[in-house]
């Protein structure tokens, strides 16, 4: 007997690249069977008029600091789950909030709203290598320590090496080299945050390109939008379509929003960043207190910049026709870059999925229901080589997500960002419900996944491909 069938809903086939009506039995946490399914279930859940997609996948997001002992140490990933991620990929932008060990020990002991995985963040090492200040060169004596650290990380689980370029101005390509070479000739995926945006955002674009070439390594170019959505993202889509035909093994991934989010004392603020954009202080939008909702003046930028480096805020800077084209690229995938401070921050960490699905998809029609679920599922589970993620197939995980295509949609916004969306009405993490619209007690069924539990990272260096 099964434990739970999924009747008469609507399933992605993305090799036809249609949505198939199909039913979906479940036995154990996987999928056993897709199609006509006759077999009785313990459970049931008909999907008349519902689309059954594979959970979604994020990417790029940022984790919380989990604190053992908290009554819910849980902040962002309780938002990933309600807009139907099942797996969140955390360590993006340099950044890792505890050590790699510590966070993967923590979810195998008490479990987490979804599953996770981590990168090793550059900058998060750099620090522990000694490097006083991002705006400090390091020595070779620091950087050989940093490859050092990046291989613990490797060991303790990680899937690769994240870059901030922009939050660490001193970072030389040459310290990048040394520190991926952590990775002694195993495989990982490189993921960055590009060194500048606006008129330098091709150019910082076409530097992971570069770095990717000289390690070997997959590059994973991160927030496509606020890089070159300043009037030069088709041509930032080309390089990277130009490099991938040459053999580069390079993608990236971005969000649906005009606005990007990040923390008011960080050097992406510092001199000069109003003039690149092309716009004044009233761009910038405080999202935590003292300031939280105003609008920022020179004042108010000089006092937060000084005194509140940590609160969060939203720049509106980027155009929204690129954010639009960003998404609706092949070689894009779609994430959140999810990003809070105990529930305060921008609202993609709760909206970007059903966001894409909901207004770029359905209402905008820039690309297909198919097209932006696949772009939400199969493509990620391939680029962390996730290979029983992304599909719905038999022996694959049954991470899935319930909902109604005609009324998914984000609500979070700038004054309520975490707000969870219409349309969504159940998500599964090992074929058990771990979100459904009846509310009640989220259960922690998510696990941690580390490097070595993934068939796709186990072998050594591979050619680019």
């Amino acid at each position: 007997m099964l434990d739970l069938k999924i009747r008469n809903g609507s399933v992605p086939d993305f090799e036809a690249g249609a949505m198939l009506a199909a039913d979906i039995g479940v036995k154990d946490g996987m999928i056993v069977s897709v199609g006509r399914v006759e077999e009785a279930a313990k459970a049931e859940i008909d999907a008349e008029g519902l689309v059954v997609s594979p959970g979604f996948i994020d990417i790029h997001m940022h984790e919380e600091t989990l604190v053992p002992g908290a009554p819910e140490p849980y902040d962002i990933a309780r938002y990933m789950l309600a807009m139907g991620v099942t797996t969140a990929a955390a360590g993006n932008c340099g950044n890792t909030r505890q050590a790699v060990r510590d966070f993967l020990d923590f979810i195998d002991a008490n479990g987490s709203p979804i599953n996770y995985l981590t990168f090793a963040g550059h900058n998060s090492i750099r620090a522990r290598a000694g490097v006083a200040s991002p705006y400090e060169a390091a020595t070779p004596a620091q950087i050989e320590a940093m490859a050092g650290l990046v291989a613990e990380d490797i060991e303790a689980g990680a899937i690769g090496l994240s870059f901030g370029l922009e939050y660490s101005p001193a970072v030389s390509f040459a310290e990048m080299i040394g520190a991926a070479g952590g990775a002694a000739g195993r495989e990982i995926l490189l993921s960055a945050h590009y060194r500048s945006d606006g008129p330098d955002g091709l150019s910082s674009v076409r530097e992971l390109i570069a770095l990717s070439e000289e390690t070997g390594q997959a590059m994973q170019v991160s927030h496509l939008v606020s890089c070159t959505g300043f009037g030069d993202m088709r041509e930032s889509l080309e390089s990277l379509a130009a490099a991938k035909a040459r053999g580069v093994d390079v993608l990236a991934d971005s969000y649906p929003y005009d606005a990007f989010c990040t923390r008011i004392g960080s050097a992406v603020f510092d001199d000069g960043c109003f003039e690149r954009w092309g716009k004044g202080f009233g761009a910038i939008r405080f999202l935590q207190e003292p300031l939280r909702g105003t609008t920022c003046d020179e004042a108010s930028f000089r006092l937060a910049r000084e005194e509140y480096p940590d609160s969060l805020v939203a720049a509106f800077v980027m155009n929204d026709d690129e954010a639009v084209m960003a998404i609706a690229h092949p070689l894009v995938i779609v994430a959140s870059d999810g990003i809070y401070n105990r529930g305060f921050g921008h609202p993609r960490g709760a909206g970007a999925f059903p966001r894409v699905l909901g207004r770029y998809s359905r209402e905008r029609g820039a690309l297909s229901l198919v097209e932006a679920l696949r772009k939400m599922t199969l493509l990620p589970a391939s680029r962390l080589r996730l290979g029983r993620k992304g599909r719905i197939a038999v022996g694959c995980d049954a991470d899935l997500v319930v909902f109604d295509p005609g009324r998914i949609v984000d609500t979070a916004d700038y004054d309520s960002p975490t707000l969870p969306p219409l349309g969504i009405e159940a998500v599964l993490i090992g074929g058990r419900l771990a979100l459904s619209p009846r509310g009640g007690p989220l259960p922690r069924l998510g696990r941690s996944i580390r490097r070595e539990a993934i068939a796709g990272w186990s072998g050594g260096r591979k050619a680019n491909a």
